[in-house]
């Protein structure tokens, strides 16, 4: 080998260019493997997809379509961040649910929400007394949470293996990546909170939301009671979010909004995973179906509410 050639060798591979070798091979190997272990977890990306722009028309260019029904577990906190130490709300401390939703995703199919009430009593093991189904996120996160509401909704565990856990930091920047959501609000709400730093000032009529106004709708709650009127607005901003997605624009916008997102997330669904849920409720035929758990009637001013008594298991999906 001439000297030239052994010193392009040398700049390329450095002193060592067996063991550098050996390197690369070994990190085209895992590259290979982590790529194979993906496919066996979800779909094989859709062949249009790939160095493509997604299409107006066809969803399946953004992502393909999940193969079987998809349940996610969708925890709303009400700290900005999840790294935050304290929510800044009230009452102030460590974050706890503001909104639980259970959403299945299903190709060809209108997306299913059913929307869980946040101030259910719920007894856990070793406690004496009930606390309020918002709290248990804050007494054991994902894993006691998800516990909780199978056994309340009646599901089997299989059924409930994904999550998304929403600090109010990525409901605003979703909003925002979207465009403004157009909503029709029957009447004004304005509060302010200085010890919270927090103002609502939200106009009846129609309006149109931009990611901090989206925040003011859904966080809003005249006093311990209104619980039931919040998940009414909550529903509002998710119907009008819904429609933004399926606008032309969203197919357009959505990649790069859940990309921006992702890290503000905690959540076990990749990035392609979101992607492929995206890409069917774009399709979805028809729009979202709601459905709110039946309560037993409220005994005077209590805080923590019971389910209707009666029921059979499974509460979701309703017939």
């Amino acid at each position: 080998m001439a000297a030239s050639d052994q010193g392009r060798w040398n700049r390329w591979l450095g002193r060592r260019p067996l063991r550098t070798l050996l390197r690369m091979m070994a990190a085209v190997v895992g590259v290979g493997a982590t790529g194979w272990l993906l496919t066996m977890l979800w779909p094989e990306p859709d062949q249009v997809a790939k160095g493509a722009p997604p299409s107006l028309s066809d969803p399946t260019s953004l992502a393909p379509f999940p193969e079987s029904p998809v349940t996610v577990l969708v925890i709303g906190v009400d700290a900005d961040r999840l790294t935050d130490p304290s929510n800044q709300a009230a009452p102030r401390g460590p974050a706890n649910a503001d909104a639980l939703l259970l959403m299945r995703v299903e190709a060809n199919a209108s997306l299913q929400v059913l929307q869980l009430p946040t101030e259910l009593a719920v007894r856990l093991p070793g406690r004496t007394s009930p606390m309020t189904l918002s709290s248990v996120w804050k007494a054991g996160g994902v894993a006691l949470t998800a516990d909780a509401v199978r056994e309340i909704v009646g599901l089997p565990a299989e059924e409930l293996q994904r999550y998304v856990v929403l600090p109010r930091q990525s409901l605003r920047a979703l909003v925002d990546g979207l465009g403004e959501v157009d909503v029709i609000l029957s009447q004004s709400y304005q509060r302010s909170d200085k010890t919270q730093g927090y103002k609502i000032d939200l106009q009846a009529g129609h309006q149109s939301l931009n990611g901090a106004q989206a925040e003011q709708l859904v966080r809003y709650k005249k006093d311990d009671s209104d619980e039931v009127n919040r998940r009414e607005r909550q529903q509002m901003l998710m119907r009008a979010m819904l429609e933004q997605l399926q606008a032309p624009s969203g197919i357009v916008s959505i990649g790069a909004v859940l990309n921006e997102i992702n890290l503000q997330l905690d959540t076990n669904l990749s990035l392609s995973e979101m992607l492929s849920l995206a890409a069917a409720v774009i399709a979805s035929p028809s729009r979202v179906s709601f459905t709110q758990l039946s309560l037993a009637p409220r005994a005077g001013k209590q805080a923590l509410r019971q389910l209707k008594p009666g029921q059979t298991l499974p509460l979701w999906p309703q017939p």
